[in-house]
């Protein structure tokens, strides 16, 4: 499941168009915290409610960060905290400050996320002996403003492996890369290792790597093209890489802009079009030689008339390869994009966007 981040502090009727289009999209889950210090409590209630009647209207799971004190300032204590569900929330998430018996009483009520990254045996154990309801239970990552501060992805993946052992989904935050959240505005991940990465390219190593069940945009809003990467894989099945060119001929330049297949015996070194030779994506002219130059990673090539019967041949390189006579090397992949390389994998689909 794919989500976005609300926030209150700011009005939700100017976030209303960015919700809708996120959930055009496919978007399925909306977070949002109620305790935030820099945020006026008493415009909660109100906000809230608004955001949980767009929720409803687009069927979209709402999830909201509670304390104690926030949950006073609505009006409810945790014996009644599941009437929350009539404005259209779905569930909680509860960190600190609450007794465990509480947690597995809200559990039989409602859906509940836990602090993926403190949550341990003992204390899973304890919840169990209070009657916790492992089915509506969540573990839900934090995500963290400060740079250097973002988890390390051994702890990370060790935890995320005992969580779903314990028949827990995970949930980790990833950066957004437009509009993005104070006071610090260096984005909103949950690895530290996707800090300076594309929000799309962040959602690649969650979902691919790392097997995270559930994936939200920390940050307020996403630019266009990455939404436009995550609409390519989830309602068309191909993977949007934006690329540089080296030539001139816009005939060759939009060949390239077709959706391409990466072959089932997928390389080592390259991603192979297998509409390239199959389907003479080229031609049959002979592909004369020209700008042999040394293969960067990311690459993108076409085999000359000098390899024979692999002439057409359509690449993108994984790794660093050396000059050869018989490639010419036509583009190369922006640095942004080149780590979805490693995710078009054998039959995957991918198509260039020349910029």
């Amino acid at each position: 499941m794919l989500g976005i981040s609300v926030y209150l502090s700011e009005t939700i009727e100017g976030q209303r168009g960015y919700i809708q289009k996120l959930s055009d999209k496919g978007f399925q889950s909306i977070f949002t915290s109620l305790h935030i210090p820099e945020d006026n409590p008493n415009l909660f209630k109100e906000r809230l409610i608004e955001l949980g009647a767009i929720a409803k209207k687009n069927e979209m799971e709402l999830i909201a960060d509670i304390s104690p004190k926030s949950l006073q300032y609505l009006g409810y204590t945790w014996d009644t905290a599941d009437q929350l569900l009539s404005w259209g929330l779905t569930g909680l998430r509860i960190d600190y400050g609450v007794e465990e018996s509480t947690i597995a009483q809200l559990s039989n009520k409602m859906k509940i996320a836990l602090n993926a990254s403190t949550i341990t045996e003992e204390s899973l154990l304890r919840l169990k002996s209070f009657g916790l309801n492992v089915s509506s239970v969540e573990a839900w990552h934090n995500f963290y403003p400060r740079p250097e501060t973002g988890l390390d992805r051994g702890d990370f993946h060790e935890q995320n492996q005992w969580l779903k052992s314990e028949g827990l989904k995970v949930m980790a935050f990833i950066p957004g890369d437009k509009k993005r959240r104070g006071p610090l505005y260096k984005g909103l991940p949950t690895l530290e290792d996707h800090r300076a990465l594309s929000p799309f390219t962040s959602f690649c190593d969650l979902k691919f790597k790392e097997k995270v069940d559930k994936i939200l945009v920390g940050d307020f809003e996403l630019s266009d093209f990455a939404l436009e990467q995550f609409s390519a894989l989830l309602h068309e099945g191909y993977f949007l890489i934006r690329a540089k060119s080296f030539i001139e001929d816009k005939g060759v330049l939009n060949i390239l802009e077709n959706i391409q297949t990466n072959r089932l015996d997928s390389a080592r070194d390259c991603i192979r079009s297998m509409e390239s030779r199959e389907y003479g994506l080229i031609g049959k002219n002979p592909v004369e030689p020209f700008h042999m130059i040394k293969r960067n990673v990311g690459s993108i090539t076409v085999d000359n008339k000098n390899y024979g019967r692999y002439q057409g041949e359509i690449q993108i390189t994984k790794t660093n390869l050396d000059e050869d006579a018989k490639v010419n090397v036509i583009g190369r992949v922006v640095e942004e994009d080149i780590p979805l390389l490693k995710y078009v994998k054998g039959g995957n689909k991918f198509k260039i966007r020349w910029i």
